[in-house]
């Protein structure tokens, strides 16, 4: 089961989302909880490269309720930058005085070493030592993985001489690995404004959407169809599904769906990126979940030519048109039309295609 919760109140949703969720099958009383977000780089969460600390809230509030006391956030900036300024510039430093939780940078960690199918790692013990470890990433585009997400996420719990490694023996399956010697207790995806193109953030595209679930293979794989490809085009997914990391995302999956009716509407989409494309569509109140699966999918496809007209937004209901391509339900009366509320940018690209 997947859920999905929408709004512009970012710790509220993560909340409504967690308490929607399964969650409470796989907490116990007394457990240890480690949480670890995104914070690659020094950077606000705005410009759609780190975890917004209203996501760590939300998870916060949600743990402190059901009773959890023995809570960190741990986390590793990549290489050349520093976890503790990006603790501060994220906001993570007054998120830790607020609710007393320590901030644990694993470039410090001491680690195991730890192996599978003939692949050996290390791995920080503060994220091995854990009794459940909450994943927080972002859900954005990567310029060498094309994705990442949940997997790819657990690179930060390994040292930084492990991080150059990766890279120099392929990248891809070390991080399906990885994926398969890490457990996580659950994921909870930051998908509020994630990058369009880059890791390190700058083209941020509006979204506002938090997506929780047990299975980190299973969002991934979703989450790659929210940006625009099949889970099967993102090397270490497809090699993760067949270390047994997970299963992939299905139309006979479960998407509890919270707050669907406050899929906020788009504000102006951010970054020089998104930007280009604007001069392709027409656009009446589209819904940012919306309005953000479009700009992956025009992104991966490059500017269409310049007859394909595009029409997106609540504006364009009971309306039809003869030549061009609507996107998303409210766009059912045209000839062609992307369905979906909001539908995938996989799908759209697709439409694209044909």
């Amino acid at each position: 089961m997947l859920t999905v919760a929408y709004g512009k109140d970012i710790a509220k949703i993560t909340y409504d989302a967690l308490a929607a969720s399964d969650i409470r099958d796989y907490l116990k009383q007394g457990m240890s909880v480690t949480l670890k977000p995104n914070l690659v780089v020094a950077r606000p969460a705005n410009e759609g490269a780190t975890t917004h600390p209203e996501v760590a809230e939300g998870v916060l509030r949600f743990l402190k309720e059901y009773g959890i006391t023995d809570i960190k956030i741990i986390e590793s900036a990549w290489i050349g930058d520093s976890t503790k300024r990006a603790f501060k510039v994220c906001g993570y430093e007054d998120l830790s005085r607020k609710y007393g939780v320590p901030l644990v940078d694993l470039k410090t960690d001491s680690c195991t070493v730890m192996s599978h199918g003939g692949l050996g790692m290390e791995i920080c013990d503060a994220a091995l030592g854990t009794d459940f470890l909450i994943n927080m990433p972002v859900l954005k585009a990567h310029c060498q993985t094309r994705l990442t997400c949940c997997i790819k996420n657990l690179k930060g719990c390994i040292p930084d001489h492990e991080k150059r490694r990766f890279h120099s023996i392929g990248l891809h399956r070390p991080i399906a690995v990885l994926g398969a010697l890490l457990k996580t207790g659950y994921n909870v995806v930051d998908s509020i404004c994630g990058d369009l193109s880059f890791e390190e953030g700058g083209n941020p595209v509006e979204a506002n959407r938090v997506i929780a679930g047990r299975d980190p293979l299973l969002i991934d794989s979703y989450g790659a169809g929210l940006i625009g490809y099949h889970p099967d085009e993102i090397e270490h997914v497809r090699l993760a599904k067949g270390l047994g990391v997970g299963e992939y995302f299905s139309a006979g999956i479960k998407i509890n769906e919270i707050n669907p009716g406050e899929k906020p509407l788009r504000k102006a989409a951010g970054g020089r990126a998104a930007d280009m494309y604007k001069g392709c569509v027409t656009e009446e109140a589209a819904c940012s979940a919306c309005y953000s699966a479009l700009m992956y999918a025009l992104h991966r496809a490059g500017t269409p030519r310049p007859n394909v007209k595009i029409s997106i937004g609540q504006g364009f209901a009971g309306k039809s048109s003869g030549d061009g391509l609507g996107v998303g339900d409210c766009t059912c009366g045209f000839a062609r039309h992307v369905p979906g509320c909001p539908p995938s940018a996989a799908d759209i690209l697709e439409a694209f295609r044909r």
